[in-house]
């Protein structure tokens, strides 16, 4: 009995060193997995980032889309585009994909913010001339055929699409830096109940502009910002020197002369107060802008210093935009409006997204008449060579009533309407300037850049499940231009982009109707 419970002790104690030299082998055991939590502190959505006290949110969508008579997505105002010959395309394409990032962190001075917004688009591309006629002469309007296939323009610096960036901003104590929607415009930007782009009638900065922004909250929903902007993108419209570059063909386009802008000098001042309440907000906006000019030029050549240049002039701009909720209409009713008037800064009327340039052909009832065409160019300023620049004038408005049939279908009628005048002796230079050019331009018989655009639209949406929406866009935009008579277009000879010959052309009012259809899912 003896030798049995020797033999068990001992088996025991070999068992008891084996295992402990088998653990020593062993890995030390890992830490507990740290395992995403949720961050309730800024809304849904947001997780702590692993290991900090950041708090990060993903968003985006999936966009499918096609315009019908429109471009990616304007009206077919000009070119190609504003020729309605076989060189038009009769829809256009696009597939979007859209990440946005936003992180926050709580601090002593207040939240942290980082927010980035990219985009990726493969988009149908247009058809484009050749560019270039007999010898060096450039022509881009009016005259004999020749074109070249698509350009594949979309196609960007990456294989099969182009990649942007809307938003990349950083907010703290009160200051936004970076690229984010201007302080002047609505909150709704371009759209206040339509998915078309072109809206004129107020300022609107839909892919963001570089700014140093501060923002004071002044609590019961009163906010005010000051904000410095760059204007290089965005705000810069025309600024014609009507003595060099305005031509037949320069005018068949909608310009006046060549595009004069010098290198940005001083940002754009914007300056906003905004009472946002249940029933809907108020904001008061007001914009400076400077036009800073290169050099005096001769046709064809290029200023130099020597040729001297007119002074600066600033610009200005004010809008007021209205937005009321919770109509008798039906829950989740809603009308946005706002109206704008701008003196030397064009683009807070006819904001980043819209046309610049118009040069639409249609039928005619003049007997020798090919066709007709109407023109019209917006600008800041215009200037001949030896005189300073006078300023353009223009206002406008936009507005939408959004109507909620139930919780899944709504409807929007919105329209738009703007006015803009060269006055300040701006007609006079362009005129003067046509007038110089003989027989091309005898058949003028009212010369008047000056011109009217309105467009009137119907959006209806319907959401079968959340975050899924498809929509049809029908708009339809009338230019009002003031030009009368005929212009006779250069001869056959040179390669044109829009594959117009070479006649007379009557000048009168066009109009045209664009078709959006999308579906988007937005996650």
């Amino acid at each position: 009995m003896k030798l049995v419970k020797s033999l068990l002790l001992g088996s025991a104690a070999g068992l008891i060193a084996v295992g402990g030299a088998q653990a020593a082998d062993l890995p030390v055991k890992a830490k507990a997995v740290e395992y995403v939590k949720i961050c309730s502190l800024y809304g849904a959505g947001f997780y702590y980032i692993p290991g900090t006290d950041t708090c990060i949110k993903l968003g985006g969508y999936l966009r499918a889309e096609v315009a019908i008579n429109a471009t990616d997505f304007n009206g077919n105002f000009s070119s190609v585009n504003g020729s309605q010959n076989r060189l038009t395309n009769y829809y256009v394409t696009r597939a979007r994909s859209d990440l946005n990032i936003d992180t926050r962190t709580a601090t002593e001075y207040g939240v942290v913010r980082t927010f980035a917004d990219v985009v990726m688009s493969w988009t149908t591309d247009n058809y484009t001339g050749n560019g270039t006629g007999n010898g060096s002469t450039v022509y881009s309007q009016l005259g004999s055929s020749g074109v070249s296939g698509p350009n594949n323009s979309n196609a960007g610096a990456i294989a099969g699409g182009t990649l942007g960036v809307y938003y990349a901003f950083i907010q703290f104590a009160g200051f936004t830096m970076g690229k984010a929607v201007a302080q002047f415009d609505a909150p709704w930007t371009n759209y206040p109940g339509n998915n078309f782009d072109g809206l004129t009638g107020g300022g609107g900065t839909v892919t963001g502009v570089n700014q140093f922004t501060y923002t004071a909250d002044f609590g019961q929903g009163i906010t005010a910002a000051i904000s410095a902007v760059d204007p290089t993108a965005y705000y810069q419209s025309n600024l014609y020197n009507t003595s060099a570059g305005l031509s037949v063909a320069n005018f068949g386009t909608g310009g006046y002369g060549i595009n004069a802008f010098g290198g940005t000098r001083a940002p754009d001042i914007q300056g906003m107060v905004r009472i946002d309440q249940a029933w809907g907000l108020f904001q008061l906006s007001a914009a400076a802008h400077n036009n800073h000019v290169a050099y005096y030029a001769t046709p064809g050549l290029v200023g130099t210093e020597a040729a001297g240049h007119p002074g600066d002039k600033w610009g200005w701009a004010v809008q007021a935009a209205l937005s009321i909720k919770n109509i008798p209409t039906g829950a989740g009713d809603v009308i946005n409006v706002q109206a704008v008037y701008t003196d030397g800064a064009t683009r807070y009327n006819f904001q980043s997204l819209a046309s610049q340039n118009y040069a639409m052909f249609g039928g005619t009832n003049v007997a020798g008449a090919y066709q007709s065409i109407g023109l019209a160019g917006a600008a800041d300023g215009v200037f001949a060579n030896g005189t300073g620049i006078n300023t353009v004038t223009s206002w406008g408005f936009r507005g939408a009533y959004t109507h909620n049939w139930d919780a899944y279908w709504n409807t929007a009628i919105y329209g738009s309407y703007a006015q803009l005048k060269y006055s300040n002796g701006g007609a006079a230079l362009v005129c003067g300037q046509l007038a110089t050019l003989g027989a091309a331009t005898a058949g003028i018989t009212s010369c008047n850049p000056d011109f009217n655009i309105g467009t009137i639209g119907l959006i209806t949406r319907w959401t079968p499940v959340k975050n899924l929406t498809f929509s049809a866009d029908v708009a339809y935009t009338m230019l009002d231009q003031k030009f009368a008579g005929t212009i006779s277009t250069l001869a056959a000879g040179p390669a044109f982009v829009v594959a117009k010959p070479g006649a007379v052309y009557e000048l009168k009012d066009q109009s045209t109707v664009s078709m959006l259809i999308r579906a988007q899912r937005n996650w």
